[in-house]
């Protein structure tokens, strides 16, 4: 095993990341939005030194920006409703994404399994608030991430 530092990598959930990671991170997000110019003026704005800015700067990043393949293959469960697969299929248009396959199971008293893998190479928004968009009809009894990576 390898000391720690010296090339591993972990996925580690945001509420576990320290109050110093997560401003890092918005201030970081601040500056790739062109809110702000400057790492000073990104870092008085969210309340962090800029010491702790550079000490995190090139080792926390959010899952979606190291991710190589912009390809995610999701899992939904729903209820089988009439044009409740039209309606998910637009909210993942209107988020940018290319339906590369769908699966979609035979409904059994009233509920259905879907597995799609999109591309979301053009998506603009974060994947957190893609899931939730997914998760926000009231039909949507479930959405898991299954893979982020190439087919």
């Amino acid at each position: 095993m390898k000391p720690l530092g010296e090339g591993q990598f972990y996925l580690v959930r945001e509420d576990v990341l320290t109050e110093s990671m997560l401003k890092m991170l918005e201030a970081k997000r601040l500056l790739a939005s062109g809110e702000e110019k400057t790492i000073q003026e990104a870092t008085k704005r969210v309340g962090l030194s800029r010491s702790a800015y550079y000490k995190y700067k090139d080792t926390v990043f959010p899952f979606e920006s190291i991710a190589r393949e912009r390809v995610l293959t999701i899992f939904i469960q729903l209820e089988d409703l009439k044009g409740s697969l039209a309606l998910l299929l637009r909210i993942i248009s209107e988020a940018k994404c290319n339906v590369l396959t769908i699966h979609q199971t035979i409904p059994v008293q009233g509920r259905a399994n879907i597995t799609l893998s999109l591309d979301v190479t053009e998506m603009e928004i974060r994947l957190e608030e893609f899931m939730q968009r997914l998760k926000a009809p009231n039909f949507i009894e479930s959405v898991h991430l299954i893979s982020s990576g190439a087919l």
